[in-house]
């Protein structure tokens, strides 16, 4: 199984930017998808960007399209979250996800796609 950790959340102000980092650790030859989801207090938690192995494929949420930027760097096993932009709405406990199999299209914006999960890097923005 494949551990995953986060970091790199904070307190910025609206308009300001992070970057968050998933280093992965465990049976990392399996890795394919890499995903970033976020959860805000009494919701469901949602999709934000995900990227294949080679970075061929990525996907973004419509609400984090042209703000956020998704990228990995295979040989340190980790997966960054670069947000710009950022807005009061973008509050929330952000995770880091691993699918092991495959999924393409609507399918890696499944949080049910995914394998391993992180526990969690909180991002608050302030208006």
């Amino acid at each position: 199984q494949v551990q995953l950790v986060e970091s790199g959340g904070g307190l910025v102000q609206a308009g300001g930017s992070l970057r968050l980092s998933c280093a992965a650790s465990g049976r990392t030859f399996r890795r394919y998808v890499m995903g970033w989801f976020r959860q805000a207090p009494g919701k469901e938690r949602g999709f934000v960007a995900a990227i294949t192995w080679t970075g061929s494929r990525i996907y973004y949420a419509g609400s984090v399209k042209g703000r956020f930027t998704i990228s990995r760097d295979n040989a340190k096993n980790t997966v960054y979250l670069q947000m710009n932009s950022l807005k009061p709405e973008d509050t929330a406990v952000y995770y880091c996800a691993n699918n092991e199999n495959y999924c393409s299209g609507d399918g890696c914006s499944e949080a049910s796609a995914y394998d391993s999960w992180g526990q969690g890097t909180q991002v608050t923005v302030s208006s």
